[in-house]
């Protein structure tokens, strides 16, 4: 897939525009649009990582572990010029690059192939330690989770590994909108802090708070921010 040479739109107020150019009966549209204003913050303000790096060993890598509603994902990325706008029409038709699952072996920038329940915190912390492997220490590796992705045993075995490991380049992003099936005593939060994160937690539609939970300083130790999403909203 070729890049274009338009200018990138890098502006939230026409996330709505670009949302509304992908279409069909299956885009997921709750599940995108939780996920809009963490991924806009990330790709506009924290990522390391541009159009030109997206091969880079240096780059930050970021995975969409949430990949059944990939909508945002798309429109962020061609936000930042990733790919070009024009192909947002045709998401999710057959000869389109642009999957109901994203697919790194066709958008540039996507690091993995995901979907529901795409394990992303596992396949992340194998990231870092495959960085580590190679002497690279500055990279960071973030994942955005669903919370429901939660009550698969798998990412609670990465999060209980991760967090003795002192794996302080895993960033971990988790959308709550109250779609979890089942409760955990104090909450998401009390989670990731049982198992030796350093954790925020914030309003998911606010900018500042985002940004501001995502570079807080936490050595030694992963980090997860949980955003707190009205379901309705």
């Amino acid at each position: 897939m070729t890049n274009t040479t338009a200018a990138p739109t890098r502006d939230d107020r026409d996330m709505n525009r670009l949302m509304s150019l992908m279409t069909g009966d299956e885009k997921h549209s709750p599940a995108a649009t939780s996920t809009l204003d963490a991924l806009w913050v990330l790709y506009d303000r924290v990522l390391r990582v541009a159009p030109g790096t997206v091969d880079a060993p240096g780059r930050d890598r970021f995975l969409l572990s949430k990949g059944h509603g990939p909508m945002a994902y798309y429109a962020v990325l061609a936000a930042h010029g990733f790919f070009g706008e024009e192909l947002l029409p045709g998401f999710g038709a057959y000869d389109s690059p642009l999957g109901h699952h994203p697919d790194r072996m066709l958008v540039p920038g996507v690091e993995i192939g995901s979907g529901s329940l795409g394990h992303g915190l596992p396949l992340a912390v194998g990231s870092v330690l495959g960085l580590r492997a190679q002497g690279l220490t500055d990279p960071r590796v973030w994942v955005l989770i669903g919370d429901a992705e939660l009550d698969e045993g798998s990412n609670h075995e990465a999060l209980a590994y991760a967090g003795p490991a002192g794996l302080e380049q895993l960033h971990t992003v988790v959308i709550d909108n109250a779609s979890s099936s089942y409760a955990r005593p104090g909450g998401i939060a009390a989670r990731f802090e049982a198992a030796g994160w350093s954790v925020g937690s914030v309003d998911g539609r606010d900018h500042e708070a985002l940004y501001a939970a995502f570079t807080a300083p936490h050595p030694g130790q992963p980090r997860a921010v949980v955003a707190r999403v009205d379901p309705k909203d």
